[in-house]
């Protein structure tokens, strides 16, 4: 009588000890990966939200599906690879995110096939991602097309246990996204969540200026017509040129109004800086609950 007695003491105390373990224990992180051509497309499109992620406690990666060994007028090859590969480890420091991984396909050749398409599918899986962030197949750079038709054609292969079957598949697909573009063919972005990103413009600015083979040299470059001139020479000055560039940039009336839904419109009346997401019809269709779990700056 007595040893059941104690191994009923026993086991109720291990009831109290688990529960007070699932209590106390932290929940599961959310993990988003957002996936892109070039080392620094993303930078550009959603640092400050990665950056907003990261402070919020949510997993963060980075992924480039090319080396960039393209995208310079002086350099290429490896040498401009290992450059661009330092370039986005410096800018994902300044974002707090976990990872910036850039893969050793060639820029400029980048191609929606099966071997690049499985590549996606294990990086997906690898994270374990919540949510996917990509680009749109509509693009003026047939490498963004074609990054954005890879993600595409991940999004529901993700789920299916023999494709890739060397990493286990997901249990649930993602929530999929697109970063914003000013491309009106053949449908327009939809502004579907707007995140304000005023208290992180600093990481973001910091982030781009590291990608100085990019917005100090390339872009300036194949956008002037060889004249360099824009650029200035002095650090600092070049630095808040580059703020003019890339960081203020009006927010455009379709986000103004979505800014309003999600933080009510005294609030979103003063937001300078946005950053924008469309939800794609190829991965779960998030609720306006679910949303706000996933991206925890928005919650009410």
């Amino acid at each position: 009588m007595r040893f059941f007695k104690r191994l009923s003491l026993f086991l109720v105390l291990q009831l109290i000890a688990g529960a007070a373990w699932a209590q106390t224990s932290p929940t599961e992180k959310i993990r988003v990966i957002a996936i892109f051509a070039h080392p620094d497309d993303a930078d550009s499109k959603m640092a400050g939200t990665a950056a907003l992620l990261a402070e919020s406690g949510v997993a963060v990666k980075f992924l480039s599906l090319t080396n960039g060994n393209a995208g310079h007028h002086e350099q290429g090859g490896g040498i401009l690879a290992n450059r661009r590969r330092l370039e986005a480890k410096l800018a994902a420091e300044q974002y707090g995110i976990d990872e910036y991984v850039v893969l050793d396909n060639h820029d400029g050749e980048l191609l929606p096939d099966l071997n690049v398409r499985l590549q996606v599918i294990r990086e997906i899986r690898k994270w374990n991602a919540d949510v996917v962030i990509g680009l749109r197949p509509n693009d003026y750079h047939p490498d963004h097309r074609n990054a954005g038709k890879l993600v595409e054609d991940a999004s529901y292969m993700v789920a299916v246990p023999n494709i890739a079957s060397d990493v286990p598949a997901l249990k649930k697909n993602p929530v999929f996204l697109y970063m914003q573009d000013k491309f009106k063919k053949p449908n327009p972005f939809s502004h579907d969540i707007v995140v304000a990103i005023d208290q992180v413009i600093e990481k973001k600015l910091n982030g781009l200026d590291k990608h100085v083979s990019q917005y100090y040299e390339w872009l300036p470059w194949i956008g002037n017509h060889g004249d360099m001139s824009i650029v200035p020479k002095d650090t600092l000055a070049r630095k808040e040129w580059l703020r003019t560039q890339r960081i203020n940039l009006a927010i455009v009336d379709e986000q103004r109004k979505t800014l309003e839904k999600w933080y009510g419109k005294a609030k979103a009346s003063h937001v300078k800086y946005a950053e924008s997401f469309e939800i794609t019809e190829y991965g779960s269709q998030p609720s306006e609950e679910e949303i706000r779990r996933l991206f925890p700056m928005l919650k009410k």
